[in-house]
């Protein structure tokens, strides 16, 4: 019998995908919309354009492009990671925060909108 280690979930997809529009409905930045960047299903984390910044000091690292060497360094603002439970996809037809639903047609599996039954795959 497989054990577990104390800290470790157990894995399950996640409803959202990267490339989703949705809104955030808790939080410092809630009822702001953006589109999906990442999604950590592990950590059940998701990166959202815009949202949750976050200031980094980094320190400066040789980069190389095609003009030659910069260094690229100091106070870098980026995403910070949002909890999927805080986030719902928008619906496409309205607009809206809807919850997922899945439908399978042809052996295939569809994420649907409950709101209005729209396919989002």
């Amino acid at each position: 019998m497989a054990t577990r280690s104390a800290g470790a979930r157990p894995r399950r997809s996640l409803r959202v995908r990267t490339g989703d529009e949705v809104q955030v409905i808790a939080g410092k930045d809630r009822g702001k919309r953006g589109r999906v960047l990442r999604v950590e299903p592990d950590k059940e984390r998701v990166f959202v354009e815009g949202l949750n910044m976050v200031k980094r000091h980094m320190r400066p690292q040789q980069v190389r492009d095609g003009q030659g060497e910069k260094a690229v360094g100091g106070v870098i603002e980026r995403e910070g990671a949002i909890h999927v439970s805080n986030v719902m996809v928008l619906d496409p037809k309205d607009g809206k925060p809807t919850r997922l639903g899945a439908v399978r047609e042809n052996g295939k599996r569809y994420r649907v909108a409950k709101r209005s039954g729209t396919k989002l795959d």
